[in-house]
């Protein structure tokens, strides 16, 4: 009797230790193996540099003993990318921005931010509003109500389509002036050098784009930037004002961030709240967010849900002010 309860005990001891090991639910530590890294975009541009960047830091400074891949899966403004992610495991994070909310809004895509793991935003880049050097507006009050009086007289350029971050920036602000958006005459470029350069040929009144897109020609002379969606003087403009200080309410990040697959464990996610806090404060990603004139925005897996629920419910209303959904 005394041998069978000593059976059944061991017995129940290997179980709660089984139970109670790895953060995957493999017996294994997490992480097991190589982490990989997807940028759901062709080389070059703003997620594959974050992802190779992520990569680059993790290795510099030893942040995770696995090795650390890049994978490009570019298609569909990021969907392919995120749909390759749904079928992987906490080893593997995507790269995301405000795409993976607009996609779905404008139906164009059947994924949502809720259907993955968000577990970081990390960064932003804000928008510039840019006139050409000879504009006869020298700040964005004028020329907003300009445009409020005859909106179908302006064209203002964007990229790389409707729905954008530049597009919905300049549809908040429009907003304020009481402008009816559907009637301005927006022309879409493929590429922020493209807005550059019909800015200098003054080919468009207005265009929007990140700041380091236009800082440079701004800082030579040759266009205007008339305001900044951040929310507070950038250094590298300092006598460009915020819209907050032009009387608009608004603070606008043209944001990224990581998203891990569905149904991680809260120990996967806190690995990665771990790691990821500790790179952001590294010098290597201080010098990285410097040299490309980028901002620091981190937050965590809980702050980024409900920053994500927060930009869904902004991006939504946005849409419908902008004409594209009802």
């Amino acid at each position: 009797m005394r041998r069978i309860l000593l059976i059944c005990s061991l017995f129940i001891v290997c179980i709660l230790a089984a139970c109670s090991s790895g953060g995957s639910g493999s017996g294994k530590e997490f992480p097991s193996k190589n982490i990989e890294l997807i940028a759901p975009a062709s080389p070059g541009g703003g997620w594959d540099a974050t992802a190779r960047a992520i990569q680059k830091i993790m290795i510099d400074e030893g942040l995770d003993d696995q090795n650390i891949n890049v994978v490009n899966k570019p298609g569909g403004n990021g969907e392919v990318g995120w749909n390759y992610l749904k079928s992987k495991d906490a080893h593997n994070m995507a790269m995301t921005s405000s795409l993976l909310i607009t996609n779905e809004l404008l139906g164009t895509s059947q994924i949502n931010y809720a259907d993955l793991t968000p577990l970081a935003i990390l960064t932003t880049e804000w928008v510039a509003l840019a006139v050409p050097e000879k504009s006869p507006y020298e700040n964005v009050d004028d020329l907003m109500k300009a445009i409020k009086k005859d909106p179908s007289s302006f064209s203002v350029g964007i990229s790389p389509g409707l729905g954008s971050n530049h597009h919905l920036a300049f549809v908040r602000a429009a907003k304020e002036y009481g402008v009816d958006v559907k009637d301005v005459n927006f022309l879409i470029y493929e590429s922020g050098g493209d807005s550059v350069t019909s800015l200098l040929g003054a080919h468009v009144d207005v265009a929007l784009h990140t700041v380091s897109t236009f800082s440079e020609q701004h800082n030579a002379g040759n266009l205007n930037i008339l305001a900044v969606t951040s929310d507070e003087r950038l250094e590298e403009l300092p006598d460009v004002p915020t819209w907050t200080e032009e009387g608009v309410d608004m603070v606008f990040p043209h944001w990224r961030g990581v998203v891990g697959p569905p149904d991680m464990t809260d120990e996967e996610i806190a690995y990665w709240d771990k790691t990821l806090s500790t790179m952001v404060e590294t010098n290597g990603w201080k010098n990285l967010l410097k040299n490309n004139e980028w901002s620091e925005l981190y937050m965590n897996h809980a702050e980024t849900m409900d920053f994500l629920e927060e930009q869904h419910s902004m991006y939504d209303e946005l849409l419908k002010d902008s004409g594209l959904t009802k």
